[in-house]
């Protein structure tokens, strides 16, 4: 008969076969879970790199255009005021050139009602050329509209090359048609832009209106591609129920590579920008270290079925096994809670004695490849000496435990952010330092986030600019340099002319053009490493010129005043020169001759602000010197 104790002893191998095929089937589907989980992960991370890389393009597309529009703007007023005599069309010739200031303008034209060529930036013989078949021609002509319009890609009569139009109409004065403004934009100035940008060999980024036709695209063929209608497309023809922006799968009608993609939709233009990359591209990596884990994963499988084959084996001869059983539980369990960070053991001739599995997630390589190696192997040079001192005092036991940030090479990723927290391991004999464990974890997204919040705590949002906290701090440690060098530090205050009257004129768009092509020039006139241009409040911004004395100050200032007026920006409630204009104070102080603080540098520069627009605007005073702009023509 056989007794319950027995018939337990009967059990026990199976119960413990059972077991080990559990905890197989366990490690297989959370390995499937974990790859799966991976796989979405990267996919996620890309959707936020090409959402990231259209939000960027799409803002360069709105400068583009409103920088055309702010031309377009200004010229079709001026005719509109002056007229298309052969007089203003002389001056206009003249005038022209001196419009194209940038290099993402290829060329201006004037257009009289007839399509002839009145006025061209271009090198060309225009007196036989006539646009009247152009579509942007005959828009114009058959509709009142004032606004600016962006055309389709065509060729250039004058160079041959694809380019894209924005257009306005010009009006006689009893509101008749006139004529047309052009500017043109070349189709490569837009892709050799993309280019910057790393989206993989089988990557693109494009640039399309709102009716489907392909302006830009990168690094493509554009006799091929430029002007092609993709309105029938499934983004298109599901446009109304579309979001302004969003993640789009899709499978690309031009080349028939599967794309991860990101559209967004401009706000102030018809046009919308399309980022995507391979999705092949974007998985080859996880790809490849999922091939490396499974097959981790599968030998882990393997070795714990043939140990478990074992001790079911061994529990037919002796019962005590199944302790042997519960601990190697145990054991394996622990190993699963601390896969999420990379365990390593430490020598004490720094080579590393033992790397967890979790070393494949973190730094791309496997354990089997990082045995025997150095430690500090991969670690960026600039954290190098930080790293290695604080290893040396915990093997020469002066310290216990240390944790750092630091940056350390990614087989596939390059640089990231880790964390280390190291603890010393000693000897159960003698009690001495024989190594030390280290956990390491990513930090690269916790360290972006920081680096981004930190950006954007010390930046104007509409110029680019540091913003006044940026300026306040910066001032306060430049003073207290100067205080203890000795040296001099100089302060421009600058306000726009009636910039109120500009904004109910021209609208807060064009303002906040206004604003952002000040800054740009301000920013160029911050040429030193500790120079700092600064939006101060409103239509005020500051440049803070460290060691600097009054007569590099007023050489700075009046570069600013000269570069302004270079770029001509029409301003008619801004007599008399009805351009914008911008008053400037300025200040120069030693601070180690002075018991007062920075703000009284502050206080002086905006002294002569006040100064300069009650001396009549469009000036620089400094000391109480009034420094006037040389007449110019408007």
């Amino acid at each position: 008969m056989v007794t319950n104790r027995e018939l337990g002893k009967t059990r026990l191998p199976l119960w413990a076969a059972g077991f080990v095929v559990l905890i197989c089937v366990a490690i297989l589907g959370l390995s499937v879970w974990r790859e799966w989980e991976t796989h979405n992960a990267d996919l996620r991370n890309a959707e936020i790199d090409v959402a990231n890389l259209a939000h960027s393009l799409v803002q360069h597309a709105d400068d583009t255009f409103e920088l055309a529009d702010t031309i377009l703007v200004g010229l079709v007023h001026r005719l509109e005021l002056d007229g298309t005599g052969p007089d203003t069309i002389a001056k206009l010739q003249t005038y022209l050139p001196t419009r194209k200031s940038s290099d993402r303008i290829r060329g201006i034209f004037v257009y009289d009602e007839t399509g002839r060529w009145l006025a061209t930036t271009e090198h060309v013989d225009f007196s036989r050329l006539n646009n009247s078949d152009r579509e942007y021609f005959r828009q114009h002509r058959d509709s009142p509209a004032k606004n600016t319009l962006i055309g389709r890609p065509i060729k250039s009569r004058a160079g041959g090359q694809w380019i894209i139009t924005a257009s306005r109409r010009i009006n006689h004065p009893d509101g008749s048609f006139a004529g047309v403004a052009l500017l043109t934009i070349d189709v490569a100035y837009f892709a050799k832009f993309y280019e910057r940008f790393d989206v993989g060999s089988n990557g693109s980024a494009s640039l399309l209106n709102d009716a489907g036709i392909m302006l830009a695209r990168s690094h493509d063929d554009t006799s091929a591609f430029i002007g092609r209608d993709l309105s029938n497309t499934p983004l298109f023809r599901e446009w109304k129920s579309r979001p302004a922006a969003a993640v789009y799968y899709f499978k690309s009608p031009l080349d028939g590579v599967q794309r991860l993609s990101y559209y967004q939709r401009s706000s102030r233009y018809p046009l919308m920008v399309l980022a995507s990359k391979s999705q092949d591209d974007v998985l080859a990596p996880w790809r490849r270290a999922a091939t490396v884990r499974t097959a981790f994963v599968l030998g882990l499988v393997v070795l714990i079925a043939v140990i478990g084959f074992y001790l079911v084996r061994q529990l037919w001869q002796r019962q005590r096994m199944a302790q042997a059983l519960v601990a190697n539980e145990a054991h394996f369990r622990l190993l699963a809670e601390q896969s999420s960070d990379m365990v390593s053991r430490i020598g004490l001739d720094n080579r590393l004695l033992y790397v967890s599995p979790s070393c494949v997630r973190i730094i791309g390589w496997s354990p089997e490849e990082l045995l025997g190696t150095s430690s500090v192997a991969g670690i960026h040079a600039d954290d190098m000496e930080r790293v290695e001192q604080a290893i040396a005092s915990l093997k020469n036991d002066e310290a216990e435990e240390a944790r750092f940030v630091y940056r350390q090479r990614h087989r596939d990723k390059g640089d990231i952010w880790a964390e280390a927290a190291l603890h010393v391991t000693r000897a159960s004999d003698s009690g001495e330092v024989d190594g030390v464990v280290a956990v390491v974890r990513d930090m690269t997204e916790q360290k972006d986030l920081q680096d981004k919040l930190a950006s954007l705590a010390t930046t104007d949002g509409l110029t680019g600019l540091a913003n006044r906290r940026a300026f306040d701090e910066r001032l306060a440690e430049e003073w207290a340099r100067a205080r203890r060098d000795g040296t001099q530090i100089s302060l421009l205050l600058i306000d726009v002319d009636h910039f109120k009257k500009f904004n109910d004129h021209y609208g807060h768009q064009a303002g906040d053009g206004c604003l952002r092509a000040l800054g740009r020039i301000l920013s160029a006139q911050a040429k030193r490493p500790a120079d700092l241009a600064a939006r101060y409040g409103g239509e005020e911004f500051a440049v803070l010129l460290p060691n600097t004395g009054p007569d590099g100050c007023a050489e700075v200032g009046e570069e600013i005043r000269e570069a302004l007026h270079d770029l001509a920006m029409l301003h008619v409630q801004n007599p008399p020169s009805r351009l914008v204009t911008a008053s400037i104070g300025a200040a120069t102080s030693l601070p180690s001759q002075t018991a007062l603080d920075c703000n009284t540098l502050v206080a002086g520069a905006d002294r002569a602000l006040y100064a300069a627009k009650d001396s009549g605007r469009d000036r620089m005073v400094m000391s109480g010197q009034v420094v006037p702009w040389p007449a110019k023509s408007a």
